[in-house]
């Protein structure tokens, strides 16, 4: 054992290279370069990097640069906020590490020399001094003194935990803080070896991969596969229509290369339109306008994938105190010893005020914390919640002589002060012990009686079953000490403080599990105070009934947790392993689980979960391992960030329905148009135009989409659900392929190209055409929106799309009238651009049929 002048010089040497240093160690992990580098594995990454370089070759030899630009705009965009997002992951134990280096402190070393150092050089054996205010740097126990040390940061425990030298209390971990006294601490464990440590490496652990990067990695794969056929059939149709129809082949050999360059040019064309490389744009989009509505309801977004991942929860693990209740000690009720009930100090007051004199001087006077103008500081959690009640009722009064005092200590469980102008003393503590020294007590008018102990025992039974915490007061005209508390005493009242189920509670979890989401509580109290809890908070349900403690969890097996799960819904004396153990157990059954949590003991579970929250009270470690922050720690708060996720992946999914359709058309009229004559129905500046219709401006005119509380309303999305559902499908099938006849009718049909006098000038009939094409878009936009058959349902909690809707409306028509030879348009006479739009607006009846007949037939789905 290290002796009391601490460590020499060779022994300090001898302990690093034996057990470490006291440095957190960074497991090796992947810098943002790398991270960046492996963006470009995506499929459609992939895909537009072949696009890319194609397009390349095609501008040396003089094509446009935008589209190339473009291209090489979105992998850049897509790649880079992706990594950004991964690299954030590391934030956690970087902040950790930061924390850890800079706590220093006082170490015995050399014959007693006491020198201050940075926490990182402490070694196995040194002997560090603690006093009130210090960060214990490293595990250890405590060799002499007493302490007083917060450690809810590292166990989940709220109270002060008492620490002596003897065995079971001399325990002390790194990262606890000494709240009061003052030891000496031997250190045991340094560096990874201590519990502080072990969380730090947990931070460092790969997770899972969040269930929108799965569904969009499949969907990735589906349309790579079908552009790349598009692209194809787009490039042979036209080198039959110039090599066969047009007779191609008896041109030369110089021609047969152009009529080959031009078919690859519009196959890379039609392969950028059909991959939605603006997909991971538009979900950053999508999340950034949403921003600052969330931050109005107290949720603020960390990770980019975890409000997303929010909608798709199926259950939730949560902390009570702070989340579920109010986070602070509250005196509810008041007992007499004959079992007369008071349901604040008010009524007290006003039907018992013999009686709340007494129990005022207590709650004023026998404390240790100070009331001033309203306001409570000091003191422990029961002294406060004592006098926080009383406060509304203290008026000015005249100092009082006090005389001496006992402050409250865990050991002996009472405290006292002497009233000298009453000759009386003031006793307060644990019932068990004060009510065992009472003879009689006070009744509402302030007679004393002989005390049945029956009757506060029963109180104190049943209030301890339904969650509250019993204190009880008492008054004697004898001296108390230390050492001694005197028989006879007079019994006040049994105060009830409990920690107040927060009033939006109930009806969160209510919204939660009508969202199909079950929430678990976690808890450090007592089973039969969960209990109460729960049930006040309505998680207890006819599914949900099981109630166990960290004794039970950890006696079962993986395979038994998994078999309880779905009836779980409280763990009562939860240790912070559970938590991790419990996420494991959800996962493993395939759910998307979700997690709160407030301390540096959290943080791997919040880690690990798929969506981890946060609490705005927390620790920064808390913070920094979290995908959202919670700002004002309430339950209610997580039900509003569920409701954005599946909001975003509505809007998501409106977004694909219309893009995809779009490019549905796009590659039909590429296909079918040299089929029937037309060479180019659209050039590739026209492309660049609805390709920035269906990319950036769509994603922008989708991303205001209202959060609606029917989404609530619906089970959560399975982590492997595709995208595309089967009305996704259906939708864009059957729109797309609508609005490929149409545009193939307009170019083929005679009376069509007679009315637009295709003979006589050709442009104007092609002007006409891409007229068509876009209005179909544009009228489309409105079917994606809504399954409903009004298009115009909620369309003003969404003003971003009418505006650019009506933006895209005025930049096609400016188009039309002023694009010349770059677009290959010419100025429409007025009933011509008429025609037009009416052909493209019978897209919303031909859609709303398609609905009405799904209703009918009773198959409708939604987004």
């Amino acid at each position: 054992m290290t002796g009391t002048g601490g460590l020499s010089a060779g022994e300090v040497q001898l302990s690093r290279q034996l057990h470490g240093s006291n440095r957190l160690e960074k497991q090796s992990g992947s810098p943002l370069l790398s991270r960046f580098l492996e963006g470009f594995s995506d499929p459609i990454i992939r895909i537009l990097l072949i696009a890319l370089c194609i397009n390349i070759v095609f501008m040396l030899r003089g094509a446009p640069w935008f589209e190339t630009a473009g291209i090489a705009a979105a992998v850049f965009l897509a790649t880079f906020v992706s990594a950004l997002s991964e690299y954030g992951s590391d934030a956690a134990f970087r902040r950790m590490q930061a924390e850890a280096a800079a706590v220093t402190c006082r170490v015995r070393r050399d014959g007693g020399t006491v020198s201050h150092i940075p926490a990182e050089e402490l070694v196995c054996g040194d002997l560090v001094l603690l006093q009130a205010g210090e960060s214990v740097p490293a595990d250890g126990f405590l060799r002499e003194g007493q302490l007083d040390v917060d450690q809810s940061a590292l166990t989940g425990e709220s109270r002060e935990i008492h620490k002596t030298p003897e065995e079971k209390q001399a325990s002390l971990l790194r990262g606890s803080v000494v709240v009061s006294g003052e030891g000496l601490m031997e250190v045991t464990a340094v560096g990874s070896q201590t519990m502080y440590g072990s969380m730090a490496r947990q931070m460092q652990e790969d997770t899972r991969e969040s269930p929108l990067h799965v569904r969009l990695e499949a969907l990735a794969g589906s349309i790579s596969r079908l552009g790349l056929a598009a692209a194809l059939l787009v490039a042979a149709s036209d080198l039959f229509l110039s090599l066969f129809v047009q007779q191609g082949l008896s041109q030369g050999f110089a021609a047969i290369v152009q009529h080959i360059l031009h078919a690859v040019t519009l196959a890379v064309t039609v392969l950028v339109v059909a991959v939605p490389e603006g997909l991971p744009m538009m979900i950053t989009v999508v999340l950034s306008s949403n921003m600052v509505r969330m931050l109005r309801d107290h949720v603020l977004v960390r990770r980019l994938t975890g409000i997303e991942t929010a909608g798709s929860m199926n259950i939730l693990f949560t902390d009570k105190t702070g989340t579920l209740t109010c986070g602070r000690m509250t005196a509810e009720l008041i007992f007499t010893g004959d079992g007369t009930r008071f349901d604040s100090m008010a009524d007290l007051r006003n039907h018992a005020p013999p009686l709340f004199g007494q129990v005022y001087a207590d709650c004023r006077y026998n404390s240790g914390g100070t009331l001033s103008a309203g306001t409570v500081t000091g003191g422990n959690a029961t002294d406060r919640a004592l006098l926080s009640a009383i406060a509304p009722l203290a008026a000015a009064e005249t100092a009082v002589p006090l005389g001496e005092k006992l402050p409250f200590d865990s050991r002996r469980k009472y405290a006292a002060i002497r009233l000298p102008t009453r000759a009386l003393t003031l006793v307060r503590g644990a019932p068990e012990l004060l009510l065992s020294h009472c003879t009689q007590f006070l009744t509402s008018d302030g007679q004393v009686h002989p005390l049945s102990r029956e009757i506060p025992r029963h109180v104190l039974q049943e209030q301890m079953e339904a969650g509250g915490r019993v204190v009880a007061m008492a008054i004697t005209d004898h001296a108390v000490t230390a050492e001694h508390l005197p028989a006879g005493m007079t019994l006040t009242a049994l105060v009830v403080l409990r920690d107040p189920v927060r009033r939006e509670t109930p009806q969160a979890v209510h919204q939660l599990r009508t969202a199909g989401i079950a929430t678990v509580m976690l808890t450090g109290d007592h089973p039969d105070t969960a209990k109460a809890v729960a049930s006040r908070c309505g998680l207890l349900s006819d599914r949900q009934t099981l109630i166990i403690d960290s004794h039970q969890l950890a006696a079962w097996s993986d395979r038994e947790l998994e078999q309880q799960l779905p009836k779980l819904a409280v763990v009562a004396r939860a240790m912070p392993t559970d938590k991790v153990r419990l996420v494991q157990a959800a996962q493993r059954l395939g759910l998307v689980a979700g997690m709160t949590g407030d301390g540096v003991n959290d943080a791997p579970a919040l880690k690990l979960a798929d969506v981890g929250f946060a609490m705005g009270s927390g620790t920064a470690v808390a913070k920094e391992a979290g995908d959202i922050v919670i700002t004002d720690d309430n339950l209610a708060s997580i039900a509003h960030a569920v409701l954005y996720g599946r909001t975003i992946f509505k809007s998501i999914r409106k977004f694909l329905v219309f893009q995809l359709t779009m490019n549905v058309c796009a590659v039909g009229v590429s296909i079918a148009g040299p089929l029937i004559g037309i060479d180019t129905p659209v050039t590739v500046m026209q492309m660049l135009w609805i390709n920035l219709i269906m990319d950036t401006l769509a994603g922008l005119a989708f991303s205001g989409e209202p959060p609606l509380k029917e989404y609530m309303q619906e089970a959560p999305k399975q982590r492997e659900e595709p995208v595309l559902n089967s009305y996704m499908k259906g939708q864009i099938a059957f729109t797309g392929l609508y609005t490929i006849l149409l545009c193939i009718l307009f170019l083929w049909w005679t009376p069509m190209r007679r009315f637009f006098c295709y003979a006589a000038e050709p442009l104007r009939f092609l002007t006409a055409f891409f007229a068509l094409f876009i209005f179909c878009g544009i009228f489309n936009a409105f079917n994606a929106r809504t399954h409903r058959l009004n298009l115009l349902a909620h369309i003003w909690k969404n003003p971003l799309f009418v505006l650019i809707m009506a933006a895209v409306s005025l930049v096609q028509l400016a188009l039309i009238y002023f694009g010349g030879a770059l677009f290959r348009t010419t100025p429409l006479p007025l009933y011509e651009l008429i025609a037009a739009g009416v052909l493209a607006a019978t897209v919303i009846p031909v859609d709303v049929g398609r609905k009405l007949w799904l209703r009918m037939r009773g198959k409708e789905r939604n987004f």
